[in-house]
């Protein structure tokens, strides 16, 4: 169950990855994650992390163009099932190339691939929990991939200090709030994967749509869009505004912000401010994830819909294999 999976989340920082064919990993100047959806993720928060990680996100076919321009690069094909037609596409392009390729996925093709070619690897837990609920370890498979012994460190204190049941309530007053309403989620260029976490959580768990920004980028366009007119007044009113306000933004960002919920407030557009709260960046990122992990579920069972699965994500799928 969805309520399980978020319940447990903490204890997914207790997970301790082992490399298989380590042996293959030699000392790289740059690594390339490929990966869709909830599969990236775990590469955009070590970015949030450490901004000087050497590493670069990769979500299409192919693979990305930075390549061309490393010396001992490292791709890491990630796909919680192993089965991610975009990412096993740029997992045989990087063979075929004799890049070297690194693993992480709980099994499927890219494990079958690993093992054939006897490529490094890291096979996740499979507690058959949905992709986007295994963040915990997907995040720390990668850390140990990329040597990061601090993150790795740092992230385990998490299975101590997270309680996923603290955001429970939280969670439930803000879907009552968001009843009827498509949330567009806002915050800094530097905190976009957790606003576009948000937007993921509440399109597949939630089922409803939800957008997302970044600022200082969309004062210069999209708020334009929200300048509330009689004749474009009904296009606007079942939107409502999550602000993640983070005391970490650059101070010019957080100006921005204050009056962004200002101009949108006066035009009587609907606004909920989220501080992002931590004693350390992982409890400030991971409390702001559960958060809309327990939104998202009151959601779904506020409009009666199974909030685990994503049908129409399995539909499109078999129509691609047809």
């Amino acid at each position: 169950m969805m309520s399980d999976a978020i319940k447990n989340f903490a204890t997914q920082f207790t997970y301790q990855p082992v490399v298989k064919n380590a042996k293959k990993l030699k000392t790289y100047d740059r690594y390339f994650l490929i990966g869709m959806g909830g599969s990236h993720l775990p590469a955009d928060l070590a970015l949030l992390w450490n901004p000087n990680l050497p590493l670069e996100v990769h979500n299409d076919y192919g693979l990305p163009r930075g390549l061309a321009s490393s010396k001992k690069p490292l791709v890491i094909a990630c796909s919680y099932s192993g089965n991610t037609e975009e990412t096993i596409d740029g997992l045989k392009l990087a063979i075929k190339q004799k890049i070297p390729v690194a693993i992480i996925a709980v099994g499927g093709v890219l494990i079958d691939y690993a093992q054939k070619h006897q490529l490094p690897y890291i096979q996740v837990p499979n507690t058959r929990i949905q992709p986007r609920c295994a963040l915990g370890f997907t995040f720390r498979a990668l850390l140990k991939l990329l040597g990061d012994e601090k993150g790795l460190r740092e992230s385990a204190k998490l299975s101590r200090t997270l309680n996923p049941m603290a955001f429970e309530k939280q969670g439930k007053q803000l879907a009552k709030k968001l009843d009827g309403r498509v949330p567009v989620i806002y915050s800094s260029h530097k905190n976009f994967t957790l606003a576009w976490n948000w937007k993921i959580k509440l399109n597949e768990t939630g089922k409803i749509p939800a957008f997302f920004n970044m600022l200082p980028e969309l004062n210069h366009n999209e708020m334009n869009g929200f300048d509330i007119q009689p004749p474009t007044r009904a296009l606007s009113e079942r939107f409502t505004f999550i602000l993640l306000q983070d005391k970490k933004d650059h101070p010019r960002v957080q100006k921005r912000m204050k009056i962004l919920e200002k101009l949108y407030r006066d035009r009587g557009l609907a606004i909920e401010i989220l501080p992002l709260e931590g004693k350390t960046l992982f409890e400030k990122v991971f409390s702001c994830l559960l958060l809309a992990d327990w939104t998202s579920l009151f959601l779904a069972e506020h409009y009666g819909l199974e909030s685990e699965q994503v049908p129409m994500v399995e539909e499109f799928k078999a129509m691609m294999k047809a």
